[in-house]
C-alpha cells in the first residue's frame, strides 16, 4: 500500500467515526420527551369533555381541545393491577397473569361456580418493560407515584428500568406534603415529575406520573369541597367531584411548566387512566363501573398531544388499547423491533391513518370480583369469569361458567354464556344481539377462541373436593 493511501484511508476512517457519532448525538438530541399522566380511577364519564355534567375538569378540557381525542380507548383491563400490567409490559393478561388486585378470589365463595386461575400480584422480571425499552434507546426514565406491580425487590420499579421512583407523600410520610393542603398527594407528585424533567438535561425523558387520584379513600382540600357542596351536591359526591377538581388542576400545573420551559414543544403528552369509575360514580350512558368488562368498568379518557405533530382539536374513534403504548413509545424513540400485543399509534397521532392495522382488541379475566356494578349482569359480582373482544363496531363478551358448565356452543341460544352488542349504535350494551346476529357472533367467537388459544390463557377449572376455591381479599382496594 502506498504511503499516500494509508493516511486518506486514515482520515477517511476517522471522519466516518465522527460522523456517525455526530449523527447519534443528533438523533439522541431529536428523540421527543415522553410524558404519560395515568390517572386512577377516572371514568370515562367523569371528565367534561366527555359530557359530565357534574365534575369540573377545566384543564383535561383544554388539553382535549388542543390534541387528539380518542373516544374508543380502553384500558387493558377492568381494576388497577392488570391494567397497569398491560401497560408496563405491552402484552395482554393471559401472558402477565395478572388478573386482580391480590386475589382473583373475590365475594362469596359457595356462588361460584368455577374455580378461578391463580392470580400473579407482581410483574415478572423476565417482561422487558416499557422503562427499560426506552432506557435501552437513551431515555432517563422515571415513575411518580403508584407502581402497584410488585412483592420483592426484584419487581420495583427500579429493578424493571425506571432510574427514579417517587411514591406518594403517604407512602413516605417523613417526606410527605401538607395533608390538608394536598390530600390525595397530586401536588407532591406533579411537583417531583416537573423537578424530574427540569433537571434532565444531556437526554430524552420518559416521565410516568401515575397519581393515586381519584381511588378511594376519596379526599379532596377543604375549600373545594365547599365549591361542589354550594353547587347543591351530597356531602359524599362533593367529595368525589371535589377530588376530581384538585386532580385536574395538577394537570394545569404540569402542561403550564412545559409550556413555560420550552418542553413541551418536543414531549408527546399522553393523558388516560387505569378502569373505569367506581360504582359511586354512574357511568350513564355507558353500562357497569370499575372490575367489570362492559364500556364503564374498560372504556377510558385519552388525549395525545404534542404541539406541531399532532393536529389540535382532532378526533378518533379507532379502538385502542393502553398496551399500544409501549409499541408508540418506542416507535418514537427509534426503535420498531419491539413486539408485543399492542400496535404503534404514531400513523393515528400524525393523521396519516385513521384506523389501526389489527381488526381486533381483547380482554381476559378467570376469577370473581365482589360488588356489582351500577347496571350490571350480576347482584353479586362485578364480574365472573370472562372473555371479551372487540371487533370493528361490535363487542362479544364470554362468560366461561356457562360455557363451561351449560353446553357450550351446542346450547350457545340458551344458555346465555354470550352476550354480542353493536357499540357504535348501542354504546350502553341494552340489546343484546347474540340470538339475532348469529352470523357476527360466530365470528366474533371464533376470534376470541382463536386468541384464547394463541395467547395460551388459562381456563378456571369445575369446582371439586380437592380445588374449591377460598376467599381472598385485598383490605383497601377494589
Amino acid at each position: 500500500m502506498s504511503h499516500f493511501f494509508k493516511p486518506f484511508l486514515t482520515f477517511i476512517l476517522a471522519f466516518t467515526l465522527y460522523f456517525n457519532a455526530h449523527a447519534q448525538k443528533q438523533n439522541l438530541a431529536a428523540k421527543p420527551n415522553i410524558l404519560l399522566i395515568f390517572a386512577d380511577d377516572l371514568g370515562y364519564m367523569d371528565c367534561g369533555f366527555t359530557g359530565s355534567r357534574m365534575m369540573e375538569t377545566p384543564n383535561i378540557d383544554a388539553l382535549s381541545k388542543k390534541g387528539m381525542v380518542f373516544t374508543n380507548a380502553y384500558a387493558g383491563a377492568g381494576n388497577c393491577a392488570p391494567s397497569r400490567a398491560a401497560l408496563i409490559s405491552g402484552q395482554y393478561s393471559p401472558r402477565t397473569g395478572v388478573y386482580a388486585v391480590g386475589s382473583t378470589t373475590r365475594g362469596p365463595v359457595d356462588l361460584m361456580r368455577l374455580a378461578p386461575v391463580r392470580n400473579n400480584v407482581s410483574l415478572s422480571p423476565s417482561f422487558n418493560t416499557i422503562a427499560e425499552g426506552l432506557k435501552g434507546e437513551g431515555y432517563a426514565t422515571a415513575i411518580f407515584g403508584k407502581w402497584h406491580l410488585a412483592a420483592s425487590k426484584e419487581t420495583q420499579p427500579q429493578a424493571q428500568g425506571f432510574d427514579l421512583y417517587t411514591e406518594g407523600p403517604k407512602e413516605q410520610s417523613a417526606k410527605g406534603s401538607n395533608e390538608a393542603a394536598d390530600p390525595k398527594g397530586v401536588s407532591y407528585l406533579t411537583d417531583a415529575a416537573i423537578k424530574f424533567m427540569q433537571n434532565t438535561k444531556d437526554k430524552p425523558f420518559f416521565a410516568y406520573l401515575a397519581h393515586n387520584a381519584i381511588h378511594s379513600k376519596l379526599e379532596a382540600k377543604t375549600e373545594t369541597i365547599a365549591k361542589f357542596k354550594k353547587k347543591g351536591l351530597s356531602d359524599k359526591m362533593a367529595v368525589y367531584a371535589a377530588c376530581t377538581y384538585d386532580f385536574d388542576a395538577s394537570v394545569g400545573v404540569v402542561m403550564e411548566f412545559l409550556k413555560k420551559s420550552g418542553l413541551e414543544k418536543n414531549t408527546l403528552v399522553i393523558f388516560t387512566s387505569d378502569n373505569g369509575a367506581t360504582q359511586q360514580s354512574s357511568q350513564e350512558p355507558l353500562r357497569g363501573n370499575k372490575g367489570s368488562y362492559y364500556e364503564g368498568g374498560i372504556r377510558e379518557p385519552f388525549i395525545a398531544y404534542w404541539p406541531g405533530h399532532i393536529k389540535a382539536g382532532s378526533v378518533n374513534a379507532a379502538p385502542i388499547i393502553n398496551l399500544d403504548l409501549y409499541p408508540t413509545f418506542m416507535s418514537l424513540a427509534g426503535n420498531n423491533k419491539f413486539r408485543g400485543d399492542g400496535e404503534d399509534l404514531m400513523p393515528l397521532l400524525s393523521g396519516q391513518k385513521t384506523e389501526t392495522i389489527r381488526k381486533s382488541i381483547y380482554w381476559y379475566f378467570p376469577g370473581y370480583l365482589d360488588n356489582p356494578v351500577i347496571r350490571g349482569r350480576d347482584r353479586v359480582f362485578r364480574t365472573r369469569p370472562v372473555a371479551v373482544i372487540r371487533k370493528g363496531d361490535f363487542k362479544l363478551l364470554l362468560y366461561l361458567e356457562e360455557w363451561m358448565l351449560d353446553g357450550g356452543k351446542t346450547r350457545i341460544n340458551e344458555n346465555n354464556a354470550v352476550e354480542l352488542y353493536n357499540i357504535k349504535t348501542d354504546e350502553g350494551e341494552h340489546l343484546n344481539l347474540a340470538n339475532t346476529s348469529e352470523a357476527k357472533r360466530d365470528e366474533l367467537l371464533a376470534d376470541l377462541l382463536s386468541w384464547m388459544e394463541k395467547t395460551k390463557a388459562p381456563l378456571p377449572t369445575k369446582i371439586t373436593a380437592t380445588n374449591k376455591p377460598v376467599q381472598g381479599t385485598v383490605s383497601g382496594e377494589n
